[in-house]
């Protein structure tokens, strides 16, 4: 996750402390930093929230202060900062991008949040070349590169890449997220050879052995797939635990269940709608028309029940919904969680059926 940093020409708070207001702010921010740094969170908050005491119209205070707050795990207080920051100084550029990383990186459940990151992100774009400073640019680039693949844009993100690559050259968080966005592409050649390139530099990159791992199964190569995903979960469990494994049957009795767990008047609209699971999406969908994230975890397919017509016979054409096995496992942490997510990714596709797009399944909690 990138942090925000000082631009070149800002004030350096590196200044031994005077008797001037000024010194005296600039001693504390230093000190917050220092503790900071050395994983004193809360002696670091305390510091800062003396310096938001001494100086309440500064914005470095307050970016200080959220900082610290993000350290100790309380985002939404360090998003209430950052906000504090940007209303005492609306270009302060530590503060449009500490609150747009927060909101890219924290909020992937939250389209809104995610929309609001992407916002603060270009005005730090804006404000950064105004300032000339062409590496907080490119930095701020590859932030608004992951908010793009997180919204489902990995086209706009690899275009936000390239430019940063520009800048910043064959940095590994460049080629790691170039990786993983040409992953989403289904261009997994290329995909591989950047996500090898990171691992040569440093061959304990957990977020590059698993993409490299997501790319072995796509083209059919399941050992070396799962070798991959195994080294992952070595070095960072924590970010990779041990999917859910079911056999064919199970994860069969599985969606049985969550069939049954699922509306009475949902299990209507499903009545003519074959329910198939497979194990991932098929290289033919991945490259069709309508091309599919590889992460996807599940589609529907055939015609919208509004768009059925007793004058086009192909409209009723069979209709059914796809489950991913793999894709659905790799997201749930437990047998419950597993279940859940079938029931959420059903009603998903349900509501494609019916007729609903992407914002209006949102609005019906079907996202």
């Amino acid at each position: 996750m990138f942090r925000a940093v000082a631009p070149e020409g800002a004030p350096s708070y590196t200044q031994p402390m005077g008797t001037k207001p000024d010194d005296r702010l600039h001693e504390l921010i230093l000190r917050s930093g220092k503790l900071l740094e050395s994983g004193e969170a809360e002696r670091a908050l305390a510091v800062a929230d003396e310096a938001c005491e001494f100086a309440p119209r500064s914005a470095t205070a307050r970016c200080a202060r959220a900082e610290s707050l993000i350290a100790l795990e309380r985002d939404d207080e360090a998003l209430d900062a950052y906000g504090e920051a940007l209303d005492l100084d609306k270009d302060d550029i530590d503060a449009l991008w500490g609150a747009a990383d927060l909101l890219i990186h924290q909020t992937a459940d939250d389209e809104a949040a995610m929309e609001e990151g992407l916002q603060l992100c270009r005005r730090g774009i804006r404000v950064a070349k105004k300032l000339d400073e062409e590496e907080i640019v490119a930095e701020l680039q590859l932030l608004e590169a992951a908010g793009l693949s997180a919204l489902g844009d990995p086209a706009s993100a690899l275009e936000r890449i390239d430019s940063a690559r520009r800048v910043l050259g064959d940095d590994p968080e460049v080629l790691l997220e170039r990786g993983a966005t040409l992953f989403e592409l289904c261009r997994f050649d290329e995909a591989a050879a950047e996500l090898e390139r990171v691992l040569r530099d440093d061959p304990d990159a957990a977020w590059a052995h698993h993409t490299l791992g997501l790319v072995h199964e796509h083209r059919g190569n399941q050992e070396a797939a799962e070798s991959r995903f195994a080294k992952a979960r070595s070095i960072a469990p924590e970010d990779f635990p041990e999917p859910v494994r079911l056999s064919e049957d199970e994860f069969d009795r599985a969606v049985e269940e969550a069939l049954t767990d699922l509306p009475e008047q949902v299990r209507t609209y499903l009545s003519n709608v074959a329910i198939a699971v497979e194990p991932i999406p098929r290289i033919e969908e991945l490259q069709g028309p309508d091309p599919l994230s590889p992460s996807t975890l599940g589609v529907f397919r055939g015609s919208p029940r509004k768009d059925q017509s007793t004058f086009d016979p192909w409209s009723y054409f069979p209709n059914s919904i796809v489950l991913y096995q793999r894709n659905l496992e790799r997201f749930a942490s437990s047998r419950e969680e597993l279940i859940d997510e079938i029931e959420v990714t059903l009603l998903h596709e349900v509501g494609h059926f019916l007729g609903f797009d992407e914002d209006d399944l949102r609005a019906r909690d079907l996202d």
